[in-house]
C-alpha cells in the first residue's frame, strides 16, 4: 500500500485545525467539556504521545479566521499525479464550484472515480488541505479523484454545501467519457464533516434518482446533530481533538438552528433520515474514543438493518483523527489499509 498506509485518507480536519497552528494557540481557546480524571487512560499506547500533544480546543466563531487562514499542504511531487484546480458549473442560482482533480487514470478509459469532501466541522478545512493521501488513492487505484471546495457554514447554511457537492457529482456523470471514468463506479467519501457531507450526498442521490453511486467511504463521519446536544456523550469519549462544544458549534452553523432541534431541514442530518434503504455499499471507520463512535455504530447498524452491505470498523483506544496524528502507529496503518481495501472492493478492484 506504500504511503497510503502511513498517512490519513485526506484528513481535512487536521489540515484545518492541527496544521493551522490552532493547537499552539489553545491558551486563548475555550476548554473542552468536563473531562474524566484521566482522559488518556483508555488511549492506545502507540497513540498516547500524539494525543497528549493536542491541547484542549473548542472551535468557535472567534477562531474561524485563524482556521481558514492557513495555506494548504503541498502535494507529493511527481511522479505522483498532480492536483489541478478547475471550476465547474455550480447549483442553479448559485456560484460555480471549484474542485481539485487528481488524475491517476494514465489516460485509460472506464476508470473508477472518487468524489471526496474534506473535513473541518462544516465550518473549516480546505480542498487543498492535504492532497497527498488523495494522490495515493489516485495512483494506487488508477482512479480519478475529485475533491470539492464546497461553501462553508455559517456563511452558507444547509443545503448550500450539499448542492455544491451534488453539482460535482452531476458534472462527473455528464462528463464521464471525457474524464475517462465509468459512471457506474463513482464512490463518494470523506473524513469527519466530509464523511457527513458524503452521507448527505448519498441520501440526496438516492432520493433524486438521477445518478447511482457505487460506494461510500465514511471515515469517522459527523452524522448526528444530537450528539453532545440532546444526547450527552459518555464521560470518557470525545475529549481529544474534537469535543462536544466544537460539535455543537459545527452543527448549529450548518443547520442555522440549535443542534438537536425537533425539525432540522430534511436531509441535513443523515442519522435522522428514517429510511436508509437503497444507499450504496458502505465502509464506516471510527475510533472507540471518538465523539462520533456511538452515532457511527448506530448508523452502521441501521444500514445493515436496511439491507445495505456495510463494513463497520471500531478501533480500540483511538480518538478522532488518530490516523493523521500518529500515522505510523499500528492501529493507523491497519485502519488506512482496511479503508483502502474497502474502497477498492467497492470499485470491483479486489
Amino acid at each position: 500500500m506504500n504511503e497510503i498506509n502511513r498517512r490519513n485518507l485526506g484528513l481535512g480536519l487536521l489540515g484545518s485545525v492541527a496544521a493551522s497552528g490552532l493547537l499552539a494557540a489553545s491558551s486563548s481557546a475555550a476548554p473542552s467539556a468536563t473531562a474524566p480524571a484521566d482522559p488518556f487512560a483508555l488511549v492506545d499506547p502507540e497513540l498516547l504521545a500524539g494525543a497528549k500533544a493536542l491541547p484542549p480546543l473548542t472551535v468557535s466563531k472567534a477562531i474561524l479566521p485563524m482556521m481558514r487562514a492557513r495555506p494548504g499542504m503541498p502535494p507529493k511531487p511527481a511522479p505522483a499525479p498532480q492536483p489541478v484546480m478547475k471550476t465547474i458549473p455550480g447549483p442553479k442560482g448559485a456560484p460555480d464550484v471549484s474542485v481539485m482533480i487528481i488524475d491517476g487514470t494514465g489516460g485509460q478509459k472506464g476508470c473508477p472515480a472518487y468524489l471526496h469532501m474534506h473535513g473541518g466541522g462544516f465550518v473549516g478545512g480546505r480542498v487543498d488541505g492535504g492532497p497527498g493521501p488523495l494522490q495515493d488513492i489516485a495512483s494506487t487505484c488508477g482512479a480519478l479523484v475529485v475533491s470539492v471546495d464546497y461553501r462553508l457554514a455559517p456563511e452558507t447554511a444547509f443545503p448550500g454545501a450539499l448542492e455544491d457537492n451534488y453539482a460535482a457529482l452531476r458534472w462527473m456523470n455528464l462528463n464521464a467519457a471525457s474524464l475517462g471514468i465509468d459512471p457506474k463506479r463513482i464512490a463518494v467519501g470523506g473524513e469527519s464533516a466530509g464523511g457527513g457531507h458524503a452521507a448527505m450526498l448519498a441520501i440526496a442521490a438516492r432520493d433524486r434518482g438521477e445518478f447511482k453511486l457505487a460506494f461510500q467511504l465514511l471515515i469517522y463521519p459527523m452524522l448526528d446533530d444530537r450528539t453532545a446536544s440532546t444526547r450527552p456523550a459518555p464521560d470518557h469519549i470525545g475529549h481529544i481533538l474534537w469535543n462536544s462544544g466544537s460539535n455543537r458549534f459545527g452543527w448549529e452553523s450548518l443547520l442555522g438552528m440549535a443542534p438537536g432541534s425537533a425539525n432540522p431541514p430534511a436531509g441535513s442530518v443523515p442519522a435522522r433520515v428514517k429510511d436508509l434503504s437503497g444507499l450504496p455499499p458502505t465502509f464506516i471507520g471510527v475510533g472507540a474514543l471518538d465523539l462520533f463512535v456511538d452515532e457511527d455504530v448506530e448508523y452502521g447498524r441501521r444500514l445493515i438493518a436496511a439491507g445495505v452491505p456495510t463494513e463497520l470498523l471500531v478501533v480500540p483506544g483511538a480518538y478522532h483523527g488518530f490516523n493523521g496524528v500518529v500515522p505510523k502507529a499500528t492501529a493507523s496503518v491497519r485502519f488506512n489499509a482496511q479503508a483502502l481495501t474497502a474502497l477498492k472492493r467497492g470499485w470491483g478492484l479486489s
